[in-house]
């Protein structure tokens, strides 16, 4: 018989923001980066976001822009061990609903797997905090004495997700069409579509527009939006994405 397995990503999903953005930050209070990186490239990009004046994923994709540059000549071990310390501290801040829903397929006996752009490092430690089956995290190439060089092996987008949900799902010998995934921008889209109960929890608006134009996706969407202590779900056709101002 076929197994089933629940598909999450993690940053924005299971965590309530970026993991990359507590690993840089930890960087810097280990000097291995310099802090005027965050003020002059990152600050600005982040402040836009906060004030609702930019866009979450472009704040995110200069974190990930300069996190490549700073870490070039860094020893892998640095990271390992502060990948371990956020996730030691920060673990716990994820949303309610994707720590139900970990629970819920654990308990069911479902195999539970995280699917995510945020380094492998700390995609190893958050698996393992939260007890999944694997994992797929974006890899950061190495040289011989084991730094990293700045070649990266994503996975963050649409083609990278694809390839990885299709690969475990022929390693474990899932059925995707009873499987379950669990993401919010559309780097998730090729998972949630892959699988017979995607759900969209705190979804970017890009990724509403993407749902709205993929009818067969749409039919099967769960939305779920998470906000103080209450948990919506919300039907699609109530999503109102040209209400966002640009």
């Amino acid at each position: 018989m076929k197994k089933i397995a629940a598909f999450f990503d993690i940053d924005g999903t299971i965590y309530r923001e970026g993991l990359i953005t507590e690993l840089f930050k930890k960087l810097i209070t280990h000097e291995l980066v310099s802090e005027n990186i965050w003020v002059d490239s990152v600050k600005p990009a982040f402040m836009k976001w906060d004030k609702r004046q930019g866009y979450y994923d472009e704040y995110l994709d200069r974190m990930v822009e300069m996190y490549i540059k700073s870490i070039i000549g860094v020893r892998q071990d640095h990271i390992t061990h502060i990948a371990k310390r956020v996730i030691e501290q920060k673990g716990d801040r994820v949303y309610r609903f994707t720590r139900s829903e970990i629970e819920r397929h654990r308990n069911n006996g479902d195999m539970v797997i995280a699917v995510s752009g945020s380094p492998a490092e700390l995609v190893s430690e958050m698996a393992k905090k939260y007890h999944f089956d694997d994992y797929r995290g974006t890899t950061y190439v190495l040289d011989s004495g084991n730094r990293y060089t700045g070649e990266i092996i994503p996975m963050w987008d649409r083609e990278s997700k694809r390839k990885a949900i299709l690969d475990i799902a022929d390693q474990y010998d899932l059925d995707l069409v009873n499987c379950y995934a669990y993401g919010d921008t559309t780097g998730d889209l090729v998972m949630l579509s892959l699988v017979g109960h995607p759900y969209a929890i705190n979804p970017t608006k890009s990724l509403i527009e993407a749902i709205k134009r993929d009818e067969d996706l749409a039919k099967k969407i769960t939305i779920i939006v998470e906000r103080k202590d209450m948990i919506y779900r919300i039907p699609l056709e109530l999503v109102e994405v040209d209400l966002i101002e640009e």
